[in-house]
C-alpha cells in the first residue's frame, strides 16, 4: 500500500523532550510498523523531523512552536474558544494537509490517514482518495455537525475506545482501534517498593487532589510526578498538602525516566474526573507489572480488567479502600493483559487490515 500520514505542523516528529504529545508518537509507530511490513509510508511532518523507513515531506514548514513556543489556550468542554495564536495553528496545518492533497492528486495514494479531523475535512472532501481520521480527543456534538457537512466523500472515522464514540454515535465510525505501546520499553518489575503513584497533569481533570485524598484516608503514601503550578488548584488542592514524606511531588521528569516509577509503584492512581477517550498511563504502568486503580470514566472499564489488573471504582473512598487490598493483583496479570490487547504490534495489525478493507471496498 502507499500510505500518507499527517498530524500537525506544530511540533517535528518526534516532538521535544519537554512536549508530550501523544498523537505524533502513535503516528509515529503506527508509520514505522507499517513501513517495516512492506509498506510505503509517506509522513507529512514538519521540518527537523525523521522516521526510519518513510519518506518524510516538511512543505519546508519550521515547526509552529518554534516561532511561537508558548503553549496555546486548551479547549474546554464545548466551548470552542478560537484564540489568535489557534488561527495560526490552524493555518499551518492546513498547509501541511495541502502538501499531502496536491501530491495526492498528482500521483494517488491508496489511503491517507489523519489525527486532525477538522484541519482535513475541506480538502478530503474533494479528494477521491479515502481519509481515515484517528481522534484523539473528546467528542463533542460539534462533531457530528461539522462532520455531515462533508458526509457526501470518503472520509472516515477512527474511535480509540469505543467509549469516546458515546456522545457522537452517529459520525461516520468504521473501527476502534486500541492505542499500542512498545512493551520492551517498560520493562516488568515483581517487587515494589512502598508507595502509590500519581503521573500525569495535575489538574481538576486528572484527578490530582482526588489522588492525595484516598492516600490520605488510607495512610499509604504517594508520590506525584507531574509539573508544579501556580494556579489557583495547585495552590488550594495539591501544595498544602505535600508535606515531603507522606505526599511527595517529585515534579516533571522526562518521559524517559517516568518509567522507573512505574516499576516502583505499588499501583498507579488514576482518578480522572472527565471523559478520557484512551490514558496511555493505564498501559504503561501495566506493562510494568503495576495495577492501575481508575475511575470508571471514559476508557477505563475497556482498559483495565477489574479485579485483575487492577481496580475501578466510582468514589475516592472506594479508591481508598482498593488501595487496601492491591496486593491481591498478580503483577505478571497486568503485563499478560498488555501483550495481549495494548501492543505496537496489535495497533499497526489493526490500522493494517483497516487500510486494506477501505482500499478493496474502494476498488
Amino acid at each position: 500500500m502507499r500510505i500518507a500520514s499527517i498530524v500537525t505542523a506544530a511540533f517535528p516528529a518526534p516532538p521535544p523532550p519537554s512536549v508530550v504529545y501523544a498523537p505524533i508518537w502513535m503516528a509515529m509507530m503506527i508509520n514505522k510498523g507499517l513501513a517495516q511490513r512492506g509498506h510505503e509510508v509517506t509522513f507529512f511532518t514538519p521540518n527537523g523531523s525523521r522516521l526510519e523507513g518513510t519518506t518524510i515531506v516538511t512543505a519546508e514548514l519550521e515547526p509552529f512552536h518554534k516561532n511561537y513556543p508558548q503553549e496555546p489556550e486548551i479547549y474546554q468542554a464545548e466551548d470552542i474558544r478560537h484564540t489568535e495564536r489557534e488561527k495560526i495553528i490552524n493555518l499551518w496545518d492546513q498547509r501541511l494537509f495541502a502538501e499531502l492533497y496536491k501530491m495526492d492528486r498528482d500521483k494517488p495514494f491508496d489511503v491517507i490517514h489523519a489525527h486532525a479531523l477538522d484541519r482535513g475535512l475541506p480538502l478530503g472532501f474533494v479528494a477521491k482518495t479515502p481519509t481515515i481520521y484517528t481522534l484523539h480527543t473528546p467528542v463533542y456534538s460539534w462533531h457530528e455537525k461539522a462532520f455531515g457537512l462533508f458526509k457526501d466523500s470518503p472520509q472516515y472515522l477512527v474511535s480509540i475506545s469505543d467509549a469516546q464514540r458515546k456522545p457522537a454515535q452517529n459520525l461516520h465510525w468504521i473501527e476502534t482501534v486500541y492505542n499500542g505501546i512498545d512493551i520492551e520499553k517498560f520493562p516488568f518489575s515483581q517487587t515494589p517498593e512502598d508507595f502509590f503513584l500519581f503521573i500525569g497533569r495535575i489538574n481538576k481533570d486528572k484527578g490530582t487532589a482526588e489522588a492525595i485524598e484516598a492516600a490520605r484516608l488510607c495512610k499509604q503514601s504517594l508520590r506525584i510526578v507531574g509539573g508544579q503550578g501556580k494556579d489557583d488548584y495547585w495552590n488550594t488542592r495539591i501544595e498544602p498538602f505535600l508535606d515531603g514524606n507522606q505526599i511527595r511531588s517529585e515534579g516533571l521528569v522526562p518521559y524517559s525516566e517516568t518509567v522507573r516509577f512505574y516499576q516502583k509503584a505499588r499501583a498507579v492512581l488514576i482518578p480522572i474526573r472527565w471523559e478520557e477517550p484512551f490514558g496511555l498511563t493505564m498501559i504503561e504502568a501495566m506493562a510494568c507489572g503495576t495495577p492501575v486503580i481508575a475511575f470508571r470514566r471514559g476508557s477505563v472499564p475497556e482498559v483495565v480488567k477489574d479485579g485483575v489488573t487492577g481496580f475501578i471504582v466510582d468514589t475516592v473512598e472506594e479508591m481508598a479502600d482498593a488501595m487496601k487490598k492491591i496486593d491481591q493483583i498478580d503483577r505478571r496479570a497486568c503485563r499478560k493483559h498488555v501483550e495481549e490487547y495494548f501492543t505496537v504490534e496489535k495497533m499497526v495489525d489493526g490500522y493494517e487490515q483497516l487500510f486494506l478493507d477501505i482500499i478493496n471496498k474502494k476498488a
